[in-house]
């Protein structure tokens, strides 16, 4: 396909594409952002559907390293353990490998997912177009195409270790039959959002960890408790929209609680670019970090799928309106699913973990944008607005309590939630380890 065709047809604009594309980088990091603008473009992303968004990342990341590591074997491999072919281009291995991980992985997901049938299309046309463009800068010849055969092979590979992960056992994944009213604690569909989502993503095979309990964190506070009193109080202060619900939010956490309401997913895969091209990692350790970071973050929605399912605790709208405050409204429109622990909280401790573990330090300077900022400052505007951090623990933390500023989730939640992740990153981070 045409790739200026492709570009138009997805509706992305030049910046964007000069972004993903076209940065001073390597051809992991690259691949990474392209992969971002295909998953917003296929509306699975910034917000919606991070389950699937999650899954495709790590698969596709995982294809790379195992072409890379086909090429000149670095790291263990995950699911391709041949060798590659002597002059193979890497960066057509890479270009390749993500191809044929997402345009497949695009294509399966479900209708019942997506708001318009449009998504789908222009998704692939930026598969399509990153694809085109990172082949183009590589000259004709068996190095190339030897690079295009291994990136094929490696996406089969792991798309085959995948294929029985359940992740495409098919729906509803969109439970409409909303749990009746219960006892106080218990989960109840939550206004305006008259469903229970991917409750189904609990029995998706774990990447990294040995089953979706692992290290699932210690129940909710009980409602008589005082500590759930505190928090309570905390969200209700603090969350409301600040229209029919008063709120002592100030204008920056108003802007914390927007800056981190994007996928997961999409969020810490940018810093990770960010971390990766300023301590300028080469395209083998690149790939190691995307793949290990993505395989984490994918694990985070499987665990909290399972253990939301498991706790069934309500989230604060619907304790506070039946506390006798029956206008209550959330700053943002809860998600479909129940509040412990915070989903949003296990991918921040996540992707603090890894990075930490496989930069070698927690103390790191970092800047990043938000996809879901008003228009005029998000990542896709030429002069987005930008938030500084010292750490990525600090950067977890500012994530988890975003969750409380927004409305959605008590501050046990979150605190639980970011303790859930680290365990999962810290896990993680041993994998793919160096070949011997």
């Amino acid at each position: 396909m045409n790739s200026i065709r492709a570009i138009i047809l997805a509706g992305v604009s030049q910046f964007v594409i000069t972004t993903a594309f076209a940065a001073p980088d390597n051809a992991v990091i690259r691949a990474n952002a392209a992969a971002g603008v295909a998953a917003s473009k296929a509306c699975i992303a910034p917000l919606n559907n991070p389950f699937h968004e999650s899954r495709a990342y790590a698969m596709m990341h995982l294809a790379i390293h195992d072409a890379l590591n086909a090429i000149d074997r670095k790291y263990q491999p995950y699911a391709y353990d041949k060798k590659a072919e002597p002059g193979t281009s890497a960066d057509a291995a890479v270009a390749a490998a993500a191809y044929y991980v997402m345009s497949p992985t695009l294509q399966k997901l479900p209708a019942e997912a997506l708001p318009n049938e449009a998504c789908l299309a222009n998704g692939n046309a930026v598969v399509e177009a990153a694809y085109v463009l990172a082949l183009a800068v590589i000259p004709d010849g068996p190095a190339k195409t030897q690079g295009i055969a291994l990136g094929k092979a490696t996406a089969a590979a792991v798309l085959a270790k995948r294929a029985g992960d359940h992740a495409d056992d098919g729906g509803p994944y969109i439970n409409k039959t909303c749990p009746p009213p219960g006892q106080p604690g218990a989960y109840q569909c939550t206004p305006d959002r008259p469903f229970v989502a991917f409750e189904k993503w609990a029995n998706v095979t774990p990447f990294v960890m040995q089953d979706n309990a692992q290290f699932r964190p210690v129940p909710p506070y009980k409602v008589d408790d005082a500590k759930f009193k505190a928090d309570l109080e905390e969200v209700k202060k603090i969350g409301g929209d600040g229209k029919t619900t008063p709120s002592t939010r100030t204008p920056e956490q108003s802007e914390m609680a927007l800056f981190w309401l994007e996928s997961s997913p999409l969020k810490w895969s940018r810093i990770g670019r960010t971390v990766a091209a300023d301590k300028g990692l080469d395209m083998w350790e690149s790939a190691r970090l995307f793949a290990i970071l993505e395989m984490a973050l994918a694990d985070g929605y499987i665990a909290m799928s399972a253990s939301k399912n498991h706790y069934q605790f309500w989230r604060p709208v619907t304790a506070i309106r039946a506390g006798g405050d029956a206008s209550w409204t959330p700053f943002q429109v809860t998600p479909p699913n129940q509040d412990y622990p915070s989903g949003h909280s296990i991918e921040g401790g996540v992707g603090a973990e890894v990075l930490k573990r496989l930069i070698g330090t927690d103390q790191v300077n970092f800047k990043d944008c938000g996809a879901t900022l008003p228009a005029g400052s998000t990542c896709y505007d030429e002069k987005p607005v930008l938030r500084s951090y010292t750490s990525f623990t600090q950067a977890a933390d500012e994530n988890a309590i975003s969750r409380i500023y927004v409305g959605f989730h008590f501050r046990n939640a979150t605190d639980e939630g970011t303790a859930y992740g680290r365990k999962i990153g810290e896990r993680a981070a041993t994998l793919l380890p160096a070949a011997k």
